[in-house]
């Protein structure tokens, strides 16, 4: 059986734990080589590690243009071009408008925005043409939880960014989709919440926000992600595509 991105070449930003571990673990049993980034050089290392074969970790941050420009000249060095670029740095930080600091905006938008924007404009000289730039957005996007006011703009610029992008790299043949995850079980929930007992009931209470009754599991999104990389979705592109057990469908 054929592997649907034998021979390709993936950027898997933020890809050091959670969803973004599982994508590029899915590309790489795909057939692809994925580069992978963090901030973190320890948790990078522990990922590349565990990936094994076919991995190359580059650490840096998504909203520093050094930082990108060093990813992309370690593609051209190592692999000469990019086939799929996919956007999944990112931080959520919840805040009340009231209480929402200049700082707090700046924090949000520098990487889940700013991040973004770098990550696929400085991608676009190594992009070969006909390949795919997945967005990773949030189901947040079209919802208005109270506090989290910079976090739900943030993730409706990068839907936003899916339709511009799609319409100007057409020509290319370069599609360009956005990926909307629900509430995922990742170790970013302990991270949020600062306890175990209170990542359980963040758990707990998202399940209940779920119709389809539970959390989703990272390898649900990278599935998704595969959907929307591989010639599976060669006739989509500007959408997005919701993955959240019926959050904002039902």
């Amino acid at each position: 059986m054929s592997k649907q991105l034998e021979g390709k070449v993936a950027i898997v930003t933020g890809g050091s734990s959670g969803i973004g571990l599982a994508i590029a673990r899915r590309f790489r049993d795909e057939g692809a080589h994925v580069f992978i980034t963090g901030r973190r050089a320890d948790e990078l290392e522990t990922a590349r590690a565990a990936l094994g074969a076919d991995v190359t970790a580059v650490q840096g941050d998504v909203s520093n243009s050094e930082d990108v420009d060093r990813l992309y000249a370690t593609a051209r060095s190592e692999r000469g071009r990019v086939d799929i670029v996919v956007t999944n740095a990112g931080i959520v930080e919840q805040a009340p408008l009231s209480d929402a600091t200049a700082a707090h905006y700046e924090k949000m938008f520098d990487v889940n925005v700013r991040g973004t924007l770098l990550t696929v404009q400085k991608a676009l000289p190594l992009l070969a043409e006909g390949g795919a730039i997945v967005l990773v957005s949030s189901c947040m996007n079209v919802k208005g939880y109270a506090g989290h006011s910079a976090y739900n703009a943030t993730k409706a610029a990068v839907r936003s960014f899916a339709r511009t992008w799609a319409a100007e790299l057409k020509d290319r043949g370069i599609r360009v989709n956005c990926l909307s995850p629900g509430p995922i079980d990742t170790p970013i929930i302990e991270l949020q919440t600062g306890s175990e007992d209170a990542a359980a009931e963040f758990r707990r209470t998202a399940a209940r926000m779920v119709p389809l009754g539970r959390l989703g599991r990272p390898t649900e999104i990278a599935s998704a992600a595969l959907f929307l990389a591989s010639s599976e979705s060669s006739f989509a592109t500007g959408i997005d595509l919701v993955i959240d057990g019926g959050m904002t469908q039902l």
